[in-house]
């Protein structure tokens, strides 16, 4: 067997099983996230983020396989990772606020159709969450307006989810 048809085996193979893995693992955190009752949203994101390492994974694979040069790759690698770990430190970056849609979709009590107030001294908000995006928070008024906040800022404000909280505080 010549060496490039090894490595079209190989690729094939990796793809295969690959796409075996991601079934399985869709499958298996569809139940988990079944069973805790999590939104849509939710299971959508975590969707997007197992793609996101299977997609890594194969191509890592699929460069070995391919014969490309490891240093050079690993040095690739870091670099990009370098690269990503500033962006993800700034402030305004669109990156920043993908990092706080994961912040706040594990670590956050906040869920779609719950009640939320932001204590904000200049612009106070209260209504119930619509969506929360990879960048945006989306609360519905009690007027009917939909308003977007930007994950990155919500992260910096004072968030009560029950409403009736400074109500219940001041009786």
């Amino acid at each position: 067997m010549k060496e490039y048809q090894l490595q079209i085996l190989l690729s094939v193979i990796i793809l295969v099983a690959l796409a075996g893995i991601k079934l399985f693992l869709q499958h298996f955190t569809n139940r988990i996230l079944t069973s805790l009752q999590l939104a849509s949203e939710r299971k959508r994101i975590i969707s997007k983020i197992i793609n996101f390492f299977i997609i890594v994974l194969a191509i890592v694979l699929l460069t070995g396989v391919w014969g490309v040069d490891s240093q050079r790759l690993i040095i690739f690698i870091t670099s990009s990772l370098t690269i990503l770990g500033v962006a993800f430190v700034a402030q305004w970056s669109i990156l920043s606020n993908i990092t706080s849609s994961l912040i706040l979709f594990f670590n956050h009590p906040i869920r779609i159709g719950g009640p939320i107030k932001i204590l904000d001294k200049d612009y106070p908000l209260e209504g119930i969450v619509e969506n929360i995006s990879m960048f945006f928070l989306y609360i519905k008024t009690a007027d009917g307006k939909l308003v977007s906040i930007p994950n990155t800022v919500l992260l910096q404000k004072i968030i009560a989810l029950d409403p009736t909280y400074t109500k219940k505080t001041k009786e």
